[in-house]
């Protein structure tokens, strides 16, 4: 925790001085260090970028400009009202920087604090439709950025090849020694490695492109008005070039689950098809207008893989001895591995009816526009 006078100090990088600044913490992120700042009678969020995770901070924050400077274009360009509350805005620093470093080496940014929105943890099929709409726009309005891909923020970040090259290390090293209580999820993990592995082998065929992706899909990182209408997508540090199954699919590893992804009972774990269905609907009416027949025929498959992924990556910190992942207990992160291994087969369960969902939207959407 940072003192007040600190905090004010770098709030003062930004904005003007004044007497009347008051800065106070914002919520619990699990990377970065957030804040709310009144000074007079504006408001704003200050955030301490952790670049231990975010390696190279000006390029994560040029991809924010890039990305927010583009849908505000679009949203004038449909005159929209009331943009400050539909698209993030950043504050440049005095000398016109979008960040500030502090004598410690940490990396500072202030935006423009979104008035009158909220934001939920969980999620009905009503607001699923709506979290659909919401990042299928997203997708849309950034399906034709100039510019060229932005800056992977973080390396392979939802590359299934690269996670398992990590998990076949951390077998091998068996730090904590571990391997033999985990070696039934071992064998299951690898029974699945050649299908999962399918989007990195259909891009090298040219059958799968990458897009602009937000790549933290969570519910939560959209922002609704008090009528639960969409305010806008936030929470961008982790927009990147990817395949958007990977959006789709970590959606719905997330607001899906009827369960817990740590949880204990695993009778409580399973795939909640009318949550499925609404955030496709949502997610298709304005997403399939630029989305290839592959990308939609591998949306379904896209919760198998972000859920097989997560088990794989929650996996591998338990062999390794919970190197990456914060941990509640010593058995944390084999919880969660059990917990996500349970969501995923009941994915495997349900997969034909999700395809299903899949192509009936899609055929509807389709008659639509005929």
């Amino acid at each position: 925790m940072q003192n007040s006078d600190k905090l004010n100090e770098i709030v003062f990088q930004f904005i003007d001085k004044n007497n009347q600044t008051e800065v106070k913490p914002l919520g619990a992120g699990h990377i970065n260090d957030s804040y709310k700042v009144k000074s007079g009678d504006n408001e704003y969020v200050l955030q301490r970028v952790n670049h231990d995770i975010f390696k190279n901070v000006p390029e994560l924050q040029n991809n924010i400009l890039r990305v927010t400077t583009h849908i505000r274009k679009k949203l004038e360009e449909q005159n929209v009202s009331d943009i400050d509350r539909k698209v993030l805005t950043l504050i440049p620093t005095h000398n016109n920087e979008l960040y500030y470093k502090d004598e410690d080496g940490s990396y500072w940014r202030l935006m423009h604090f979104i008035r009158d929105s909220k934001s939920y943890d969980t999620i009905n099929p009503e607001l699923a439709h709506r979290a659909g709409l919401a990042f299928g726009e997203f997708q849309y309005m950034l399906a034709d950025l100039p510019g060229g891909p932005l800056f992977e923020t973080i390396p392979n970040f939802h590359n299934m090849e690269f996670r398992l090259e990590e998990f076949r290390e951390a077998v091998r090293a068996n730090k904590a020694g571990r391997l033999l209580e985990v070696d039934k999820l071992v064998k299951e993990i690898e029974a699945r490695a050649n299908e999962m592995t399918k989007p990195e082998r259909m891009h090298r065929e040219g059958l799968l492109p990458k897009r602009t992706n937000h790549c933290d899909t969570k519910v939560n990182n959209i922002l609704f008005d008090e009528n639960d209408e969409v305010l806008c997508v936030v929470d961008l540090d982790t927009v990147m070039p990817g395949y958007v199954l990977s959006d789709f699919g970590d959606f719905m590893r997330t607001g899906a689950n009827t369960g817990e992804e740590d949880d204990t009972n695993l009778e409580n774990v399973s795939i909640d098809l009318d949550i499925f269905e609404g955030y496709t609907r949502g997610y298709l009416e304005n997403a399939a207008s630029f989305l290839t027949d592959s990308e939609i025929e591998n949306l379904a498959f896209g919760a198998k893989l972000l859920t097989y992924m997560q088990t794989v990556r929650f996996l591998t910190d338990y062999i390794n001895g919970d190197t990456y992942y914060k941990i509640k207990h010593g058995k944390h992160n084999l919880e969660r591995t059990l917990a996500q291994f349970e969501l995923l087969k009941s994915m495997e369960e349900n997969f034909d009816k999700m395809q299903q969902i899949v192509s009936d939207v899609a055929a509807e959407n389709k008659n639509k526009t005929e």
